[in-house]
């Protein structure tokens, strides 16, 4: 889930970058993209879409985007990744409506949107098929599934890490038989159990909160890891980042087309 900002958040962030280390080329193998450790990217939610940010990997919003602009970071070189939420219901979604109201739990900090009762997959699998196929039809390469971790938050759900790991293997599933490779959303605990099931990871500050090497069995595996900072000056997490062989770069909260890289 994206960290909530604090109350008071830094209006004016620093204008030094640290020195970007383009990663290897993205890669396809078999079926799917699989992209690997070391790939620079650009993670753009909010604002008008920026396609020109020389990098190799964009994560977009599903929704918010036609096939058009998904085509056209394909004509510029780029992989594209669709982001959706997967564990919490938003009331802004045009498929809101069909989310039956006995899924819907406590808020989960951002305007409109509230947890999701995960241990009903009969009801959620059809409805997050429906969302797989529109990123499929849309051209996507690789779906970015948030709030994963629910049973770790206060959802008004009895959930448990079992349930945790039920819902995000059927994510996985749905897309890869959809041909999108997916990647797991912070959900570090599980890391262990979910490293064969997803094809990289999206994890938003393990360096303010020192877990970073806590995704290391990813990129051991050969596998990205896109990681954020929010609060961080560059200098003060992208060493460890090279080092770990992690994608990082410094976001502001609105996920806006301003970074930072490394």
């Amino acid at each position: 889930m994206r960290r909530p900002p604090p109350l008071l958040v830094v209006l004016l962030l620093l204008a030094t970058a640290c020195t970007a280390s383009p990663g290897p080329d993205p890669k396809t193998t078999g079926d799917r993209w699989r992209p690997g450790p070391g790939l620079a990217w650009q993670w753009q939610l909010s604002g008008r879409l920026d396609p020109a940010v020389d990098v190799p990997v964009y994560d977009i919003d599903g929704f918010d985007h036609p096939a058009s602009a998904v085509a056209d970071l394909h004509r510029r070189g780029r992989k594209v990744i669709c982001y959706l939420s997967t564990g919490a219901w938003e009331d802004f979604r045009p498929d809101a409506g069909r989310f039956p109201k006995a899924l819907l739990g406590e808020g989960n900090g951002w305007k409109g949107e509230r947890w999701l009762d995960i241990r009903r997959t009969d009801l959620l699998g059809p409805l997050m098929a429906k969302r797989l196929d529109m990123c499929r039809d849309k051209g996507f390469d690789a779906v970015e599934p948030d709030n994963m971790d629910g049973y770790r938050n206060r959802t008004g759900f009895p959930l448990t890490a079992a349930d945790q790991l039920r819902y995000n293997r059927l994510i996985a599933r749905l897309a890869h038989d959809r041909g999108l490779a997916v990647g797991l959303k912070n959900d570090l605990d599980q890391i262990p159990q979910l490293l064969p099931d997803f094809d990289f990871a999206v994890n938003e500050q393990c360096a303010q909160y020192g877990e970073c090497g806590r995704l290391a069995p990813f990129t051991a595996a050969g596998k990205a890891v896109f990681h954020v900072e929010y609060e961080l000056a560059p200098e003060r997490f992208c060493p460890e980042a090279r080092e770990l062989g992690l994608s990082s770069m410094r976001k502001r909260y609105e996920l806006d087309a301003w970074r930072q890289a490394c």
